[in-house]
């Protein structure tokens, strides 16, 4: 009879083991169910804020101040968008914001100029003044002060210091004239902006004063 008590024994033992390993592979398979949403969670990122303009756009609600020269000829005025950063050289007063710029040069000149005039000397100074310079077209217009000398053109920026980066700039400059005095307003933005009614309300602010 001891040889069946064994036998017996034998098969308890077995029995406890495989339940042993049941429980044990239950176990391991809760734990894994219980880990996987964490795995998931954290493989979704938050996603970048996305810009509302394209870079260079002047705010619909950008107010405008006016710009009256202390120096040199002053017998004008523009309006220039309020807060640009504001330096000065010479002739030539620059307005800046991020991308976009408002430049005003003043100077004398014995004739009006003319579109012929535009082409056949203005262009060619600023091929060599400005990178990769293109797509000149030169137009007379009316604005506010009257006939004006439009030229519009495409070039580079110089390289952002910081980033390393070049845009690539859409340009509006109009030459207006009136008893001996030219003032030239340049104004520039990214090729991609929007920013024909800012310069619009620019370039119809110009005045004589």
């Amino acid at each position: 009879m001891a040889p069946v008590r064994t036998s017996a024994a034998v098969g308890l033992a077995l029995v406890a083991a495989v339940i042993t390993g049941c429980s044990g592979s239950g176990s391991h398979s809760g734990s894994a169910t219980s880990a996987a949403p964490a795995g998931g969670g954290n493989a979704r990122a938050t996603p970048a804020p996305t810009e509302s303009n394209p870079p260079g756009d002047i705010p619909d609600n950008q107010v405008y101040v006016a710009y009256r020269p202390a120096g040199g000829f002053t017998g004008f005025t523009v309006k220039v968008p309020e807060g640009w950063a504001r330096t000065g050289q010479g002739a030539t007063t620059v307005f800046t914001d991020k991308l976009n710029t408002v430049r005003v040069t003043t100077a004398t000149a014995s004739a009006a100029p003319t579109v012929g005039s535009v082409t056949n000397t203005v262009v060619p100074q600023l091929k060599t003044q400005v990178p990769k310079f293109a797509g000149p077209k030169v137009t007379e217009v009316t604005r506010h002060a009257g006939h004006v000398v439009r030229l519009t053109y495409q070039g580079d920026s110089a390289k952002d210091p910081v980033t390393g980066k070049v845009v690539r700039d859409a340009f509006e400059r109009y030459a207006f004239y009136r008893q001996g005095h030219e003032v030239d307003l340049t104004l520039s933005g990214p090729v991609n902006a929007d920013n024909v009614d800012p310069w619009r309300i620019v370039s119809d602010s110009f005045a004589w004063r």
